[in-house]
């Protein structure tokens, strides 16, 4: 795992630390539930592109400071007239195609409230780690609205249509166990215990195989669109680009030797 010092940002409405490969991205505007105005999401898709970028990052962390992970859109935001449509464009569907796009694991570590924009966000992760005192909202039809920022996207494709509709159209609270029992969420951690547990996944990640970790996002996201002969062609071609990396050259040593195999993400 790389050992890079922690560092801290002048953001206004995020922190953004980074910490022996792990950046982590907090929410922070707690006195508002960490809704997302017009600044957070200008400065979560600057945050995001840095962590894309840094190679010395293996693995992501999104969460909020407080008692919620997000609200979603802050409504005092929306100014009389404003285009819904130019909104999403420009603020929120970079901020889902960074996450999703984004060649290492980010894992949504949700402390606390995750409604509207804030569930898109959390599902768009590839990890989802959720404390046992937290809930999702698909909040969007309570005003009126319609779910985005790709929640018609990511809830058929984990829940069906029949189990989605329910989410989007009822706008009913999904409490921990229920996103754990649905599979919206990987793991549930009691309260206590979340930072630590959340944690430890985070260390996994940053210390696992980074390659693979990235080649396993394209080959997953693409299968949605394939048919079972395309996809055996891309595993074969994700296959070779794989074998050629230093982590599998370092995994087979390791076999060897019998020993863990030190993976340096590259």
């Amino acid at each position: 795992m790389a050992n890079t010092s922690a560092k801290k940002t002048g953001f206004e409405t995020i922190l953004l630390d980074i910490e022996n490969g792990i950046g982590r991205l907090t929410l922070n505007r707690p006195d508002s539930l960490n809704s997302i105005d017009e600044k957070m999401t200008a400065e979560m898709q600057s945050a995001l592109g840095t962590l894309a970028r840094d190679q010395d990052i293996r693995c992501v962390a999104i969460t909020g400071q407080g008692r919620a992970f997000s609200a979603g859109q802050d409504l005092k935001d929306i100014r009389p007239g404003s285009s819904f449509s130019d909104s999403l464009r420009r603020r929120y569907n970079p901020m889902i195609k960074l996450i999703v796009g984004m060649e290492k694991p980010v894992v949504a570590a949700i402390n606390g409230v995750a409604a509207g924009a804030g569930m898109s966000l959390a599902l768009a992760c590839d990890f989802k780690v959720m404390s046992s005192g937290a809930k999702f909202i698909q909040a969007f039809v309570r005003i009126g609205l319609v779910p985005d920022s790709g929640s018609s996207f990511f809830l058929p494709h984990m829940l069906g249509y029949s189990k989605a509709f329910e989410l989007a159209a009822l706008g009913n609270e999904v409490s921990s166990e229920e996103a754990l029992n649905l599979g919206l969420v990987n793991r549930v951690f009691p309260d206590e215990r979340f930072d630590e547990e959340t944690r430890a996944i985070l260390e996994k990640f940053a210390s696992g195989p980074t390659k693979a970790y990235s080649l396993i996002k394209r080959m997953l996201n693409r299968s949605f669109g394939s048919s079972l002969e395309q996809s055996l062609d891309y595993e074969a071609s994700m296959q070779e680009i794989a074998g050629q990396t230093a982590d599998v050259q370092e995994a087979m040593r390791a076999f060897i030797d019998k020993r863990l195999p030190v993976f340096k993400g590259k």
